[in-house]
């Protein structure tokens, strides 16, 4: 399962450094977005993509920093109100963003476009929501027909679990974005972690975001898979050694999120060489099987 590992830049203390581990470790993805390490993620990420082409990599539009949103306001694809909100679909903006990724990332292509939390746009009004969605997955689709970008989907951390849309709606709001033609829908990003247990519970019993991406060819990126690193404090030896013993704790979490059912890719914002074969050792373990996650999501449960 080594092949699932994938580095996550939003938390990454030194992007440079551990882009150049990963990439020199074997990752075939690297994960960014335009306002990480604030707004200088791309441009770090840069050398070692360059130095790696086999490295694929997904960047996001949707938030962005307060320069950026000057920048988008001069070009004149935001408003001056819409670039203080800090996030914007808009299809202008959407087409925008895509062209700067691919300048910082220095990229004529690139592999992945997510929109980021589109949840935000829609202040709980569900049909703006979907028309916000079918027009910026019909920018998208501009750009995968141009060839700039290989596909598109959605990074989000609420999103499914509130309801928001589920994989069948965003794979029909591509449907009609693409007109009838073949759509571009390749991924979704969603937070699954033995805290975040809501993803894995629902596919192990045959439902869910996992199990509906897994049946549409969808890629699936799990974000978060230690809680933002407070899994390692939650986690003790007992749970470790029931997932498998022998593994530290934020191994234990991180094979428990790599052998649910679904899961494409496994991110992780490994800022040192160490903390990589870490995460790699991990995943180099056989998969747990669906009794053994049961098992440990019923104990997570009753706990």
């Amino acid at each position: 399962m080594t092949e699932q590992l994938a580095l996550g830049t939003y938390r990454c203390r030194d992007i440079a450094e551990a882009a150049a581990h990963a990439a020199a470790s074997g990752a075939q993805w690297i994960d960014t977005a335009p306002n990480y390490g604030a707004g200088r993620a791309q441009s770090l990420l840069a050398g070692a993509l360059a130095a790696h082409p086999q490295v694929r990599v997904s960047t996001k539009v949707g938030y962005f920093t307060a320069a950026t949103g000057g920048a988008a306001t001069v070009a004149g694809v935001l408003t001056s109100d819409q670039a203080v909100s800090g996030h914007s679909l808009a299809p202008d903006y959407v087409r925008w963003q895509v062209a700067r990724n691919r300048l910082e990332l220095r990229r004529p292509r690139l592999d992945l476009v997510l929109l980021h939390n589109p949840e935000r746009a829609s202040r709980g009004d569900r049909a703006a929501l979907y028309r916000t969605l079918r027009e910026a997955f019909a920018a998208l689709e501009e750009e995968a027909a141009a060839g700039r970008i290989g596909g598109y989907g959605v990074a989000t951390w609420h999103g499914f679990a509130d309801g928001a849309f589920s994989v069948p709606l965003l794979a029909a709001l591509a449907t009609e974005a693409a007109g009838g033609a073949r759509h571009h829908l390749a991924a979704v990003q969603l937070p699954v972690s033995l805290v975040s247990m809501a993803p894995i519970e629902q596919v192990l019993d045959g439902r869910g975001p996992l199990r509906d991406a897994a049946s549409s060819g969808l890629r699936v990126m799990a974000s978060a898979p230690l809680h933002g690193g407070e899994l390692v404090e939650m986690v003790g030896s007992e749970l470790a050694d029931l997932i498998r013993p022998g593994l530290t704790p934020a191994q234990a979490c991180l094979l428990a999120v790599a052998s649910c059912p679904g899961v494409t890719n496994v991110l992780v914002s490994a800022s040192s060489a160490s903390h990589w074969q870490q995460a790699a050792d991990a995943l180099a373990e056989p998969p747990l099987d669906i009794a053994r996650l049961r098992e440990i999501t019923g104990v997570l449960a009753s706990a």
